[in-house]
């Protein structure tokens, strides 16, 4: 590097981290002859700058510092030390530069790459939001009709409604993701390259392939609620990813609730049997949970564990068909329910009343009438005005 204008080139280049692995040993090299290292922090501010730094590739993390480290010790004899700076304060000088440098390339790559994947979604908008592959997203309009195109702009999935369905035509050969945002008061379904069919309630997010690989399980990431209608296919496990939860079935129908104000990841079986285990370890029939129709499995966030009971299913799969209900639940996430269904903001200033616990059963009924149930069977006082609803 013989200008600065090279230098600040490639500096930015490193920081982007789309340096080659030569141009990465100009830049330890450089950091190394220019004693780029005096401000730099110490072992434990770099200790601390690590936990907060996304981690890198083991494989490449571990030649970069053993390149680092050799630099190092090549440089001993002709490197001049300051007085009171030992040898092993300059390596883990150099390596700090280097570190600070390599943390802050990731960092800034990883933002950028999925500053569009990890905006938080907006559930309160009206808007279904389809996020393509390439972060992109493209908004579906139930009254309206579209085409999902792949990076190549081929079509691989028409929307026409509330309904988007893939094709199993494309010639993809790695596993390619979309993800769909469904906001507070709708729903939508999807069927997916597989001929699987799912039901999204509303406030949930589902990412899944745009086409199953052969050889590959058939796995999708859930958060929300769902219900599945799985293609049969045994050689190919369908698997459901819910945060810690696996659910693993061949060919079934089931609902899966996994909302972030809930003690408790619900599984309810309706057809066929499912496994459930954490999603941290390998599935094994012999020790994991299998679920029999008309049973329901909660995974306890808290303590890990899973726990059975025969349920009526039409209870937890009413909501396809518009239903609502609550069992045994706090008053609390009542209102976080009734949000999400309805898309409205409900503000309870009666503190007492958040901790109490409710059973009720609706049909496709409108907020007023579900706020007036309320009312006349618990006393609740509210008032409705706008999408807001005040409880007193």
């Amino acid at each position: 590097m013989n200008s600065n204008s090279e230098i600040k080139a490639l500096l930015e280049k490193f920081i982007l981290n789309q340096c080659t692995a030569e141009e990465t040993e100009q830049i330890i090299a450089y950091c190394r002859e220019n004693n780029l290292t005096e401000d730099f922090p110490t072992v434990d501010e770099v200790k601390n700058l690590l936990i907060e730094m996304p981690k890198m590739d083991e494989q490449k993390a571990d030649s970069i510092f053993n390149t680092i480290l050799s630099a190092s010790k090549e440089q001993e004899t002709v490197i001049e030390l300051q007085p009171r700076k030992s040898n092993y304060r300059k390596y883990i000088s150099i390596a700090a530069s280097v570190v600070v440098l390599l943390g802050i390339g990731f960092f800034y790559k990883q933002n950028m790459a999925n500053k569009a994947v990890e905006q938080k979604f907006d559930f309160k908008s009206s808007d279904i939001v389809l996020q393509l592959e390439n972060g992109e997203t493209q908004i579906i309009s139930e009254n309206n009709s579209s085409n999902v195109k792949d990076a190549k702009g081929n079509i691989v999935g028409n929307q026409n409604g509330d309904k988007l369905v893939y094709g199993n035509g494309s010639d993809s050969e790695k596993l390619v993701y979309n993800t769909i945002k469904i906001p507070y008061g709708k729903k939508f379904r999807l069927q997916l390259s597989d001929g699987t069919f799912v039901h999204l309630n509303s406030g949930t997010t589902l990412k899944y392939p745009v086409k199953f690989i052969a050889g590959e399980n058939r796995q999708v990431f859930l958060d929300g609620e769902a219900f599945f209608d799985v293609a049969k296919d045994k050689k190919h496990p369908f698997i459901v990813n819910a945060d810690e939860l696996n659910v693993r079935v061949l060919g079934t129908h089931f609902n899966v609730s996994n909302y972030p104000e809930d003690a408790a990841t619900d599984v309810v079986l309706v057809e066929g049997s499912v496994g459930m285990y954490q999603s941290n370890e390998e599935f094994d029939a012999s020790k994991n949970i299998i679920l029999k129709p008309g049973f329901k499995g909660s995974f306890n966030r808290e303590n890990a564990k899973i726990s059975t009971k025969a349920v009526i299913t039409d209870i937890y799969t009413s909501w396809i068909d518009g239903g609502l209900t609550f069992r045994n639940m706090t008053f609390r996430n009542i209102i976080t329910k009734l949000e999400r269904r309805y898309n409205v903001t409900i503000i309870n200033k009666n503190e007492k009343l958040a901790s109490e616990k409710f059973n009720a059963s609706f049909k496709d009924e409108s907020i007023e009438n579900v706020m007036s149930y309320f009312n006349d069977i618990h006393g609740i006082n509210y008032t409705i005005k706008n999408n807001q609803i005040l409880i007193k």
